[in-house]
């Protein structure tokens, strides 16, 4: 049973992506109204189709980049849930300045409705903060190995920013807001062209292609199931903490490895096949989750072989999986 929110009322942007439509369910089962703002650049009513008729949830089709997003928004909240950015490398390489004005003129407006209500505000920021980390495991107090003029520095000094922004606000105008630095997200409601490895992989091995390995798949990642990720971002939420939490997965694996466990829970014949390794590709990544476990008690309860398996039912049940598998 889903237990009751602080909340009566919460703005998501990005609510129509593979996260933000997450939070709008649980926030709705908890018995918050919410407002799901989307421009629906990396998102899809899809996402959000069977939320459209619940009482307490309206979809508002905007750009919170946008200074007109703050009239469409009358409130009054008492959440705002900063989730607007294109998440995955194919989109933020395909709209860069986008992604850029989501991090700065999006963070404004979003902190704008914060302050305008008085609400808790809670930044949806990222471990590609931390670049090709030169640590291990990443600490929240570890700055990070960043090229500020590589291709992925789109997305990561976006983020970089927005974290900044938020933290200005905090000291300067007391904002009850908070960071929330999310590893390795995945399942149901990803896109079969996300370009993230879990997706990718699933959908190669359910039509039978070959498995697309980036280098030797020597990178390691840290999974995290998507239901895990959104008990975190709730609970940072509502601890009223100010400072940057980790939330991700113990399961530190191989790229590799991740394509030889969906191979084999597929049932597939698929063959690996190896491309070429992405500019700026994190070696290791791996989160420090000690802040998350000693101040909110969490920890992931999903293990990789029951989130992988979700992933795969999901994506086998959609008419066009096999049509839209990633190809070489």
């Amino acid at each position: 049973m889903t237990t009751p929110a602080p909340w009566c009322r919460a703005v998501v942007t990005g609510g129509a992506g593979f996260l933000g439509s997450h939070l709008c369910e649980r926030l709705l089962d908890s018995g918050v109204e919410v407002d799901c703002v989307d421009n629906l650049l990396s998102g899809s009513e899809g996402n959000i189709a069977h939320l459209t008729e619940r009482p307490g949830f309206r979809f508002v089709r905007s750009d919170v980049s946008s200074e007109a997003v703050t009239a469409q928004l009358p409130g009054p909240y008492d959440l705002v849930l900063h989730f607007a950015c294109p998440a995955s490398p194919c989109d933020y390489l395909r709209y860069p300045l986008e992604t850029m004005d989501v991090g700065s003129l999006g963070t404004r407006n979003a902190l704008a409705l914060a302050h305008r209500d008085g609400a808790r505000f809670l930044l949806a920021s990222t471990s590609e903060v931390y670049g090709d980390p030169l640590v291990h495991p990443q600490r929240e107090d570890y700055w990070g190995n960043v090229n500020p003029v590589g291709p992925r520095s789109v997305y990561d000094e976006s983020k970089r920013f927005s974290e900044a922004l938020v933290t200005a606000h905090v000291g300067a105008k007391n904002l009850n807001a908070g960071i929330v630095r999310m590893f390795n997200t995945y399942g149901p409601r990803m896109r079969a062209h996300d370009g993230r490895a879990v997706p990718t992989f699933v959908c190669q091995a359910l039509a039978g292609d070959p498995v697309t390995v980036a280098g030797e798949g020597s990178q390691t990642r840290s999974l995290c199931y998507v239901d895990d990720t959104v008990d975190g971002v709730l609970l940072v939420a509502a601890s009223g903490a100010v400072r940057p939490v980790n939330i991700g997965g113990g399961d530190e694996v191989t790229v590799l490895d991740i394509a030889r466990r969906v191979i084999a829970l597929t049932g597939s014949a698929s063959p690996l096949s190896f491309i070429q390794r992405p500019t700026d590709d994190p070696e290791r990544r791996r989160p420090d989750t000690t802040l998350a476990r000693e101040l909110l008690g969490w920890e992931p309860r999903v293990g990789w072989e029951e989130g992988i398996k979700r992933t795969i039912a999901y994506f086998s049940a959609l008419p066009d999986t096999v049509s839209q598998a990633p190809r070489l």
